[in-house]
């Protein structure tokens, strides 16, 4: 099973970094290249514990639809989402958050598999693992960006 690790500074208060990445519309903002949204269950604001959301998206030259339940938080330092529906085998995104001086750390762990047996193996290999982990620095980016620039406070009173 393939995972990612990626670890990020963001130079803003650990409540505001845990925040912006359970951002639905944050998301959204940093995912537009792929023309991400959220189109049933929790659609807008933060998302909890328990909540599902569906999610459509181009990846891959193909719209793709998958559904995500919010399975662990302990707010403000972990959550994890997990896929209950979608074109993975399975598909569990673990964030981190730990305060730091002058910021947070901020640590991404995407554990997934593919179906289609060797052929997924081997397309994990040589595209799949690096466009995933672009697509998580891409949303990661934004959350600095957010975060670091105070543009949060306006995204959590809408």
């Amino acid at each position: 099973m393939p995972v990612i690790h990626l670890t990020t500074f963001v130079a803003a208060p650990v409540d505001a970094v845990f925040d912006m990445s359970r951002h639905i519309g944050l998301h959204k903002i940093s995912q537009q290249d792929y023309s991400q949204e959220a189109i049933s269950g929790t659609t807008s604001g933060l998302i909890n514990k328990g909540d599902v959301v569906k999610w459509k998206a181009k990846h891959v030259f193909k719209i793709r639809y998958m559904t995500i339940k919010i399975t662990d938080m302990n707010a403000p330092h972990f959550f994890e989402d997990s896929m209950i529906n979608g074109d993975f085998k399975s598909f569990v995104h673990k964030h981190h958050f730990k305060a730091a001086n002058n910021g947070t750390i901020m640590i991404d762990e995407l554990f997934f598999e593919t179906p289609y047996g060797i052929v997924g193996n081997l397309f994990n290999q040589f595209y799949l693992t690096h466009y995933l982990k672009t697509v998580l620095e891409k949303r990661n980016s934004f959350i600095c960006k957010y975060a670091e620039t105070g543009k949060w406070k306006a995204l959590l009173t809408r």
